[in-house]
């Protein structure tokens, strides 16, 4: 119980972000309540540092150094102009950020749309003449919706693919999502259009190429961008063979940063600049998410509920409440075992897959792609989404993507 209590209090100082005249940042909210069970001793020295997932830390500071490298190079701002410069109002940027960044997000993980894109949007804000807000916005819902309609999207989606035994991965997930996935994005827009409507004026936006900054950076940053696309196919190759090979992003993510370690000379200070934070506050979540589960509240509602598990709704409903607090890839981990008991039909997977993913849409500790984005925004350029912000566009745009699905979900039979 105590580890809920330290849990109830962390979403607490996440939402106010000061202690008297003390501002805090999220990963120094996480470190503390990480340090609290740990003194509590609902947590032992040895299991917190088996609860951390080293296989996510490495894959984020692999991603870190090529996200740092891209934009050290001046390549992302190159980038972002040949796919964003046709968007000349802020209605078109929005709805070309949700779009393209939703799409990338279904196969290159939203995690990593989340470390590479974050300088992106903030640069087009700069551009735009508009309060980066919205396009921080737009961003962590773009990538959360689009990465619902694949199986590689996210952590949890590759869970159900593989431990789920879902039959044709990829055709399955675009079957049950792909249309509602669509709509939503769709309906990201309008929300985010509705909130901020006196932002979306009709002055044009100018777009601007910059010129490299380190060329010799910017050529390793394309053959580690094209390691990453072509080994992110074999993977889906590999998901469509039905092979058991162990390929994990996390070798992705490293092999990635390994040109632009081994042959840039600026290696060290490429490696010094990342985002340290994130990786510390990733560390912390791990222990304090694992004393909650070690409690066995969590366990306890689920099995002694009197709801059926196994119903779209209820699944829905659970898999975004629940990723509040425990995390959605914890959460997947711990219902997929009890929905194989009850027989679960593809339909409850798929829901399974929307629902812990949506969830990040609800609050900033929906999604680690929310705390990467902000954490970014806040070390590298000062900006930041305070989460009251967040849920008051995340909360009914939640409610709304859920009903989406469900009604899908009552269309095509399970």
């Amino acid at each position: 119980m105590i580890s809920l209590i330290v849990l109830a209090f962390v979403f607490i100082l996440i939402a106010v972000r000061k202690v008297g005249n003390l501002r805090l940042q999220i990963w120094q909210i996480m470190s503390l309540g990480a340090a609290a069970v740990l003194v509590t001793g609902q947590i032992g020295p040895l299991n917190a540092l088996k609860a951390i997932n080293l296989d996510v830390l490495f894959f984020l500071f692999g991603m870190f150094i090529v996200g740092e490298a891209l934009e050290s190079s001046g390549y992302l701002s190159q980038f972002s102009y040949r796919v964003f410069s046709k968007a000349r109002s802020l209605d078109t940027l929005v709805l070309a950020i949700l779009f393209v960044m939703g799409l990338m997000s279904a196969f290159l993980m939203n995690d990593t749309l989340a470390i590479i894109g974050t300088p992106v949007v903030l640069l087009l804000a700069k551009r735009a003449n508009t309060t980066p807000k919205i396009l921080m916005l737009s961003l962590a819902f773009a990538i959360t919706i689009g990465s619902v309609a694949s199986p590689i999207g996210n952590p949890q989606n590759l869970l159900i693919a593989v431990n789920g035994e879902v039959e044709n991965p990829f055709l399955t997930f675009f079957r049950y999502l792909l249309i509602p996935t669509v709509i939503n994005l769709v309906i990201a827009w309008l929300f985010l259009r509705f909130f901020y409507r006196r932002h979306f004026d009709t002055t044009p936006i100018v777009h601007e190429t910059e010129p490299t900054r380190d060329e010799k950076l910017a050529r390793l940053c394309k053959v580690s961008l094209g390691l990453l696309v072509a080994l992110i196919l074999l993977k889906i190759a590999f998901v469509f063979a039905g092979t058991n090979l162990d390929f994990r992003l996390t070798y992705i993510a490293l092999a990635a940063a390994f040109p632009i370690v081994a042959f840039s000379p600026r290696r060290l200070t490429i490696v010094r600049k990342i985002d340290w934070f994130t990786l510390v506050f990733f560390a912390a979540m791990f222990i304090l998410m694992e004393s909650v589960w070690d409690s066995g509240v969590v366990q306890g509602v689920l099995t002694g509920s009197n709801l059926d598990l196994t119903s779209t709704p209820v699944i829905l409903g659970v898999s975004i409440l629940l990723s509040q607090f425990i995390s959605n890839v914890p959460l997947v981990a711990l219902y997929l075992p009890v929905l194989a008991k009850l027989g679960v039909t593809s339909a409850g997977l798929m829901a399974l897959a929307a629902g812990s993913t949506i969830a990040g849409n609800l609050s900033i500790l929906g999604a680690a792609s929310n705390v990467i984005i902000i954490q970014n925004a806040e070390k590298k350029f000062g900006e930041t989404l305070t989460f009251f912000e967040f849920v008051k566009i995340g909360v009914p745009l939640t409610v709304v993507n859920a009903l989406v699905y469900w009604l899908f979900f009552l269309i095509i039979p399970g």
